[in-house]
């Protein structure tokens, strides 16, 4: 075939027919619904054993209720954003496959939710408590409190309700720019509240990478997806790799492969990135309601905490030398709190944090052990531990700062050992937020679906539109992963399947992408003023 003609076979792909829609309405099986609710079941008792044997093992004795009462509900709550989560995003993974036929529609949810829970399982937990990072660290010192249950009862409610009111009307937003607008809800309501200048209770630079990243990823998806297509068009004179599928015939071997390769890739890594987030959520009710079993990592080896207390001595003299000719008096944590908020240097900075760093290791070194530490003082060894570590993060970042490499490497080296003590997760936490995240893949995705594969686009997602976008969707991920960039999957892959219909001439609706666009542009304000408004309700309430 001549290239003119394969350009003109490729140019005006066939309208949309009936036939080849795919088969979205097929329901599970009774014995699928019961494997699904069997599983919710034992996921459910699992959690609530793996809690009473965490706090058996403590030795704690129980005298009320109504802190396993609260917990319950937080979990429930943390859960069901997981699980909404789950359906909402499925469409990064399954639309592609579904609509090029590559996959049956309930072969691909269950496909996705697998692999879901698999990336959530497998996950390291490093960035799981990077998203509870952007939080006040006065209600994170204080989470157990009734501010501290207002915070994570109004972020977990307003990004659930965003999700599901965005899910509701067929849009991909995107849930994690969903949550960090909750974030930042509280954080500006916590900051008026206590009279401060709203700005004050938010982490203004992760929200301006934020802000980039909402204007960047549909236009990477866009232009990367076109491009890739075209790409393809000039290497693979094939036409029938951009047509759309006769009936429910299935794509070519390799091209059917590559596409499911690429479902599986992004449902792992969607499961092992948004998994983490809720895994921190978690922990951080876990610490709130029962400090006693998962304040402290009480699995900490002894061997590893004697190495802590060599690291702490040396970062000790570090910040000793740094605030050297300063003294301070009385309690060193408002100082250093303050410095955490603020994030500007004072003269009572330096001094105020050598002091915290020599109790920090005075409290270890009289315990010998984690497990050791009692109960009634687990919850401020672990404030301290936390304060500390965020503090030394802030200043290992800040410009102010003269440190040498070897002064860097000291304190990475001992926030390091505090991170190891306060920021783990239990495996009962992996498989409770796994569960959620793949149960939830499989239900309710059809809405997203549809206007991924039929509303964006004006005819028929052909194969190699699928293969394009999904690939640029995976290759996101993967750089987000490596550079650490705030990108959004959703936004990628639904801007990369209108960028591969207009590269390919096909046209687009523009009435879908009008409201996909109203919908990303309203994500993190609307976000933003739900999870206040409710925070302030909360504070009053509990």
């Amino acid at each position: 075939m001549t290239d003119v003609a394969f350009d003109r076979a490729v140019a005006d792909p066939a309208p949309i027919q009936p036939a080849s829609r795919p088969n979205l309405d097929k329901g599970f099986n009774p014995l699928t619904l019961i494997l699904f609710f069997g599983i919710l079941a034992a996921g459910l008792l699992y959690v609530a054993y793996s809690i009473y044997s965490d706090v058996d093992a403590t030795g704690t004795r129980v005298t009320s209720y109504l802190p396993y009462i609260l917990l319950f509900v937080a979990l429930l709550i943390a859960l069901g954003f997981e699980f909404v989560n789950g359906f909402h995003d499925t469409a990064n993974a399954v639309a592609t496959v579904i609509y090029t036929h590559s996959l049956p529609a309930e072969v691909a949810v269950m496909w996705s939710g697998f692999f879901n829970f698999l990336g959530v399982l497998l996950s390291s937990g490093a960035v799981a408590f990077g998203i509870v990072s952007l939080l006040p660290v006065e209600l994170i010192l204080q989470v157990g409190s009734s501010a501290g249950f207002a915070m994570v009862f109004a972020l977990l409610i307003a990004a659930i309700l965003w999700n599901l009111g965005t899910w509701y009307f067929g849009l991909p937003a995107s849930s994690s720019h969903t949550l960090i607008g909750s974030i930042i809800g509280v954080g500006v309501a916590n900051a008026l509240m206590r009279g401060r200048d709203g700005t004050s209770g938010v982490d203004w630079g992760k929200a301006t990478e934020i802000g980039y990243a909402l204007l960047l990823s549909p236009l990477v998806g866009f232009v990367c997806a076109a491009g890739l297509l075209l790409l393809l068009k000039f290497i693979i004179k094939n036409p029938a790799l951009y047509a759309a599928p006769e009936g429910h015939k299935a794509p070519p071997i390799w091209i059917r492969g590559l596409l499911i390769l690429t479902c599986t890739g992004v449902s792992f890594a969607h499961g092992s990135n948004d998994g983490q987030k809720g895994m921190g959520l978690i922990m951080l009710i876990l610490i709130g309601t029962v400090p006693t079993a998962y304040a402290l990592n009480r699995a900490l080896p002894e061997s590893q905490v004697a190495q802590f207390t060599k690291v702490s001595e040396a970062a000790s003299k570090v910040v000793a030398a740094k605030g050297a000719g300063h003294a301070i008096i009385g309690d060193p944590r408002p100082a250093v709190t303050q410095y955490v908020t603020s994030h500007h240097i004072s003269e009572g900075t330096y001094p105020a944090l050598s002091v915290l760093v020599q109790d920090v290791g005075e409290q270890v070194a009289k315990y010998g052990s984690l497990n050791k530490v009692p109960a009634e003082v687990v919850g401020n060894t672990r404030n301290d531990m936390y304060l500390t570590s965020e503090a030394i993060r802030f200043l290992m970042k800040d410009k102010e700062n003269d440190l040498s490499k070897d002064e860097v490497a000291t304190l990475n080296a001992y926030k390091g050992g505090l991170d190891s003590a306060t920021k783990f997760i239990p495996i009962w936490v992996k498989v409770a937020v796994a569960i959620a995240l793949g149960l939830g893949t499989m239900i309710g995705w059809k809405r997203i679906v549809v206007t991924v594969g039929e509303k964006i686009g004006k005819t028929h997602l052909t194969y190699a539109q699928g293969a394009s976008a999904e690939l640029v969707a995976a290759a996101t991920i993967g750089a987000a992963d490596v550079f650490g960039l705030p990108v959004s999957t959703t936004h990628v892959l639904s801007s990369g399947v209108a960028g591969t219909m207009a590269a390919n001439g096909s046209g687009l609706q523009v009435a879908t992408i009008r409201n996909m666009v109203m919908a990303w542009v309203l994500t993190l304000p609307v976000a933003i003023l739900l999870s206040g408004t409710l925070y302030v309700i909360f504070s009053r309430i509990f």
